[in-house]
Formats: C-alpha cells, sequence, structure tokens
C-alpha cells in the first residue's frame, strides 16, 4: 500500500506496525480459555485486597477498558464456568464484588507462567542490549502517539498503579 507524501522511512514504520495487526501476536488460550477471561482473571487476581473481599465490577470495567455491561457478561460466563464468584458487596449492598475460585486461581498462575515464557523467550531471541532498545523505543512511540496523536488519557487515580 501507498500513501501519497510518505517519505520512505515513514513506509518502512507503516510496514513494521502493519506487520503485528496480520499476526496473532496475543497470548494463545490457556486451557481453552479466551485471552479477555485471562486478563480478567489477572486484573482480579492482582488486586491486593481480591481474595478477601474481591474487586467491583465497576473497577473492572475500568481495568479493561470496556463498558459495564460487556464485563457483566464477560463475568457471567466465568461464573459459569467456576472461574469466579460473585457477592454483595459488605459496605454497598448496590455493589457487587468478584473473587477468583481456586480454578480460577490456577487458570491465572497458568497464564502467566506462559506470559512469563514467551517474554523471557522474547529476550533471549533478541539478546538483553536489543530488548532494552527495543523497551526504550516502544516507551518512546508510545508517548508520541499518546502526546501528539491521540487525546490524552485520562490522569490515573492515585492507588490505581498496577
Amino acid at each position: 500500500m501507498k500513501f501519497e507524501g510518505i517519505s520512505p522511512m515513514g513506509e518502512e514504520l507503516l510496514r513494521a506496525f502493519r506487520l503485528f495487526r496480520k499476526a496473532d501476536w496475543r497470548q494463545k488460550p490457556v486451557a481453552g480459555y479466551k485471552p479477555s477471561e485471562i486478563m480478567a482473571l489477572i486484573c482480579i487476581g492482582n488486586k491486593a485486597d481480591s481474595v478477601s473481599c474481591g474487586m467491583q465490577v465497576s473497577e473492572l470495567s475500568r481495568l479493561l477498558r470496556v463498558t459495564s455491561p460487556t464485563v457483566t457478561q464477560l463475568i457471567k460466563g466465568m461464573e459459569n464456568d467456576g472461574l469466579v464468584e460473585r457477592n454483595m458487596d459488605q459496605s454497598d449492598r448496590r455493589a457487587v464484588r468478584v473473587t477468583l475460585t481456586d480454578k480460577g486461581a490456577a487458570i491465572m498462575e497458568q497464564s502467566l507462567a506462559v506470559f512469563k515464557t514467551s517474554f523471557e523467550g522474547l529476550v533471549d531471541y533478541l539478546g538483553e542490549e536489543d530488548s532494552r532498545k527495543l523497551t526504550e523505543l516502544l516507551g518512546r512511540v508510545f508517548s508520541y502517539f499518546q502526546e501528539r496523536v491521540f487525546e490524552p488519557a485520562e490522569p490515573e487515580h492515585k492507588g490505581d498503579a498496577e
């Protein structure tokens, strides 16, 4: 595909980015679960107090960057598969909290192991120096698009750092 007026280097960058669109580089399903389910399990499992009281649906929605109705459907399916449990919030009866079951925690741990192996393999493949360069460049690419191309993201709330 040719773009009128784009430099040769701009075309090369565009081709490189398009390779990622064509490749299915997302994590392959673990135990048959979809990437959206895996990401939800990881978000719930990484919440410090999720074991004791769980994560609110609205918070999970914000972390996954999808609407609350979408998360509700996702949670229903995961609940039917025995991965999560929904409970009423003890301090706010209108809110629902989601916790991992033992099965959900096990799938989350499997997924994290696969994810870790993938990135450790990439570091081995590229080497330390190129991995460090790639990390720096990807950070700069992200900053460029956030600052100059896309609308600035909403500032994170204190305590939201993951």
